[in-house]
């Protein structure tokens, strides 16, 4: 099993649903494609996996059904590890079952708007918790607050139990400066699918992709190529479904992925509310788009 430092293609596993409720063989069967894809490791309940609108119960059993069917072939990180409550995540990671879990994610607080030194004293205590590494997860898109170069690298020289950051503000200078400073056992992967490819360029070593949900081969084999120095064979990849992206995200993250997925005939298009199914007209395009 390749270990997880060593980064690679990470998939944000979808949670899959049949009438709302939680379809584990449709679950067991993305598995197993995205394996056979050739991913790298496993992001289990992120953004993705739709973690905020299920239960606790509903967490934990897709958390234990995904290692169990993992059964150890690939690290699994645990991706649900986001509170804009600090005191409530370092009371939840001291005393969480990390049996099988590699990693945790962690998103920066939401709603609060903290300032930079708020988010550093928020990730040192999350890291003071935390008895497995974490991935320090930028996503201002969602958190409305960007997790700035100088805090990231404050954070990987602070502490070695951050492992990596999942860099997904889309600011390329950031990233940049970040692989610039940043120490030697800190890892930068691409949080956004469609800038893959030139952050490894500029020295990222993976990514947490969304699309390898639905085309885990060539997603990975063009990470795989990129992070070989092939670029002219990673483009020919990239070039295959760069026009797939944008649809995926049209009507909000996990949406899009999903319609791929009912297309695909591995689940439904089903989402909770708040979020909505994707209409039949994205479906349509993309169903175009992936034939």
């Amino acid at each position: 099993m390749k270990p997880l430092n060593q980064g690679g293609t990470g998939v944000a596993l979808v949670t899959p649903f049949r009438e709302q409720q939680v379809d584990f063989p449709a679950l067991e069967r993305i598995i197993e494609f995205v394996i056979e894809g050739g991913v790298d490791f496993i992001v289990s309940l992120g953004t993705t996996g739709e973690a905020i609108t299920l239960s606790s119960e509903e967490v934990n059993e897709v958390l234990q059904f995904t290692i169990a069917k993992i059964a150890g072939r690939l690290p699994v990180v645990a991706g649900f590890f986001g509170d804009n409550f600090t005191a409530r995540l370092a009371d939840r990671l001291r005393s969480f079952d990390f049996t099988g879990i590699a990693a945790v994610m962690s998103s920066s607080p939401s709603y609060n708007k903290p300032t930079q030194e708020g988010i550093f004293r928020h990730y040192m205590a999350i890291a003071e918790a935390s008895p497995v590494p974490i991935i320090i997860y930028n996503v201002p898109g969602r958190t409305a607050s960007n997790v700035q170069a100088d805090t990231i690298l404050r954070l990987a020289q602070a502490s070695e139990r951050f492992l990596a950051v999942k860099e997904a503000s889309g600011d390329m200078a950031q990233a940049m400066k970040i692989l610039k400073e940043k120490p030697e056992y800190f890892h930068l992967w691409s949080g956004d699918d469609p800038l893959t490819l030139p952050l490894i360029a500029c020295g990222a070593t993976g990514v947490i992709s969304v699309i390898a949900n639905a085309f885990p081969a060539v997603f990975s084999d063009m990470v795989r190529a990129a992070m070989h120095g092939d670029f002219a064979q990673a483009r020919r990849l990239n070039d295959q479904l760069l026009d797939i992206h944008p649809p995926l995200y049209a009507e909000s993250n996990p949406a899009g992925i999903k319609a791929a997925m009912e297309i695909l005939g591995f689940c439904t298009r089903e989402v909770r509310l708040p979020l909505a199914p994707a209409s039949d007209a994205l479906v349509k395009t993309l169903r175009a788009l992936m034939v």
